[in-house]
């Protein structure tokens, strides 16, 4: 079993969100994630878009916008957002939704195990919040102050926008405001 990129991203997504929610009144872009991160902004977008309707997440548009979480992080269970953000969990072709035929599904001894294995990992997940995500915050919060270069790119920019301050050769440099 392997989870999507969409769930990873909504993961992702939440946890930045949670670190950030100390600073009052902060709320990060997605662009700015995304360059944390070094993933693509428009899947990210997407993400948001689908976190924002669930409510998992509450959106701001325009001068001074961003994102920030819908719900308290003790709030947010990892079960019910993996189910929200998986398309299916068909974890062979026949089971639904993909209901493919097979020959030997009406006397097939898989089915009960595999799906007894499903309803174990979600009891797991269902046990555990975005808050016991973060609970190592003090260890989080020093990654997101100085994060580590993303492989085979620069550092990133942790929400600084490059404008003529923030440009190469320019002497002033350009305000950031960190991710967190």
């Amino acid at each position: 079993m392997r989870l999507t990129f969409y769930t990873d991203y909504a993961l992702r997504l939440l946890i930045y969100l949670a670190m950030a929610a100390d600073e009052a009144g902060r709320r990060p872009t997605i662009a700015e994630i995304a360059d944390f991160y070094g993933i693509s902004r428009n899947h990210l977008t997407k993400v948001a878009h689908h976190l924002g309707r669930s409510g998992h997440i509450l959106t701001v548009r325009g001068k001074g916008g961003g994102l920030r979480l819908g719900r308290p992080p003790e709030a947010i269970g990892l079960g019910e957002l993996i189910r929200a953000t998986e398309p299916d969990f068909a974890l062979l072709p026949c089971f639904a939704p993909i209901g493919e035929f097979c020959r030997i599904q009406p006397a097939c001894g898989l089915i009960a195990p595999i799906q007894e294995a499903s309803q174990a990992f979600f009891d797991v997940l269902d046990r555990y919040t975005l808050a016991d995500v973060i609970k190592a915050e003090a260890r989080l919060r020093a990654l997101f102050e100085n994060p580590a270069p993303l492989p085979g790119k620069q550092r990133p920019r942790r929400g600084r926008r490059e404008g003529a301050a923030g440009r190469a050769g320019s002497k002033t440099p350009a305000a950031s405001s960190g991710p967190v």
